[in-house]
């Protein structure tokens, strides 16, 4: 494996992840392109919001428009990966209460304590199956025990096949890490990591 740096999106690393969704992300054609990650950290009103404004203002541009408010307002949360300088990958990991629709409600009812939720993994295509999303996941959850969190949860989709779902990370991907299935509701596992 080439040699990763796992780091915390900072107010000081605002412009690698926008370079990094600009010019590295979803170049695969992948189904779930372009974004900037912002809906995690919004209610469905404020995606219902910014939706709106996509024909007028083009997809991508309103995207990125969000993005740059919502990082100046501390708003969106998680871990880029490096190689060197640049930007390669993205996790979106934050406390479970600051997603509003992106942990199943399901999950919701099974808490076990204070939980950090991984909702979403972007990594350049030409870095991916060498590591980088459990390097990802390792680090989340060296972060959530020493910041006194009870458990990391992540969200997989049970299907075989690739759907638009695949940003949540595979079952086997958290398996592999040590996570237990939970519970599973609609086709989707609630993944848990208790620390």
């Amino acid at each position: 494996m080439k040699t990763i740096v796992i780091r915390p999106l900072t107010s000081k690393l605002k412009d690698d992840y926008l370079d990094f969704f600009d010019h590295r992300a979803f170049t695969d054609e992948n189904p779930n392109g372009p974004c900037y990650c912002t809906s995690p950290n919004q209610d469905e009103e404020q995606i219902q919001k910014m939706v709106s404004e996509f024909e007028s203002n083009g997809v991508k541009k309103t995207l990125r428009r969000y993005a740059v408010e919502m990082l100046d307002r501390n708003m969106i949360h998680g871990y880029l990966a490096y190689d060197g300088d640049q930007a390669i990958g993205w996790c979106n990991a934050a406390d479970m209460e600051g997603y509003a629709g992106f942990v199943p409600a399901f999950a919701r009812k099974i808490t076990c304590g204070k939980t950090i939720s991984i909702v979403c993994f972007e990594i350049a295509p030409e870095y991916r199956e060498i590591g980088i999303a459990s390097a990802f996941i390792d680090r989340v959850c060296a972060d959530a025990k020493s910041e006194g969190y009870a458990a990391v949860e992540g969200y997989a989709m049970l299907s075989e096949k690739r759907n638009d779902f695949d940003f949540q990370g595979p079952y086997g991907l958290y398996k592999k890490a040590g996570f237990i299935e939970i519970a599973r509701e609609n086709g989707q596992a609630v993944m848990r990591k208790v620390l």
